[in-house]
């Protein structure tokens, strides 16, 4: 029998196991392979070898959680925020801020490459945000009783489970929100199981507050400058906006074009442009 036959035998939950991951893939998670059986693990860099523990195994991969850097990239960087590895709502925060557009850029280029037979070339370096923390405008926040402590967990879903855990403050969001986090902690909701929006209306605009909205203000003018010269120089004299939230886009080029149409299935947002 030969070794195509009989292919290694998958890792089992629980085994620990040094791997170098050699990718990154899309969503943050690293690429390891054993025996050419892929293994994703989270918060790593290409380049680094780590010690990991398979916490799930599937017919084609596995996931395991990092237990200890042993070779780390020089773009490794320690986390501002103290949640980070627990939390789910970050995955970049271990990597320092250049290397991350580099990877996202890359990404990019590989889904574009893969579905669309692109050239790299032609996708463009990912704009950096002025601000990389402190930026975003709307976050939401969830309440569970938390059995263990007899108390109630006030926060963000963690990475590797339904569990929330719980926050005194976001470093991403807008320093306006994180006052709303105090706020929200000092007169909890009366159970678990709720969800609360917090949300910074941007200047001018009304914005239900479940609604979409571009959630960084930081990059909105050079999002609206360069869709504008797009648009601009097409010559098109209408404009479908898709996915419009409450129409900002559309809002923003309308003196471009003879008229212009938003697509949207939430009815507060369509109202609200």
């Amino acid at each position: 029998m030969t070794d195509a036959t009989h292919p290694p035998p998958a890792p089992a939950v629980g085994s620990r196991l040094t791997v170098a991951i050699h990718d990154i893939a899309f969503g943050g998670e690293g690429v390891a392979r054993v025996d050419d059986f892929v293994i994703f693990v989270p918060f790593v860099l290409v380049g680094e070898e780590v010690e990991v523990e398979i916490t799930e195994v599937k017919k084609k991969f596995a996931r395991a959680r990092l237990l200890k850097v042993l070779k780390g990239s020089p773009d490794r960087v320690p986390a501002p925020c103290r949640y980070f590895g627990e939390c789910g709502g970050c995955q970049y925060q271990h990597i320092d801020y250049p290397a991350q557009l580099r990877l996202k850029h890359k990404q990019v280029v590989d889904l574009f490459q893969r579905v669309g037979g692109f050239r790299e070339t032609v996708i463009e370096p990912v704009v950096p945000c002025p601000q990389p923390y402190g930026y975003r405008n709307r976050i939401m926040i969830r309440s569970q009783w938390d059995k263990f402590k007899q108390g109630l967990n006030l926060g963000f879903i963690r990475h590797d489970n339904r569990l929330v855990v719980d926050i005194e403050e976001c470093p991403i969001a807008e320093p306006a929100l994180n006052e709303h986090i105090k706020r929200v902690r000092a007169h909890p909701p009366p159970k678990g199981g709720l969800k609360v929006v917090l949300r910074v209306a941007p200047e001018g605009w009304d914005v239900p507050r479940d609604s979409f909205f571009q959630n960084n203000f930081f990059l909105l003018p050079g999002l609206i400058k360069v869709v504008r010269e797009r648009v601009r120089d097409s010559g098109v004299r209408h404009l479908v906006d898709a996915y419009c939230g409450v129409g900002f886009f559309a809002v923003e080029l309308a003196e471009l074009v003879d008229s212009f149409a938003g697509i949207e299935i939430d009815p507060m947002a369509t109202r609200a442009a």
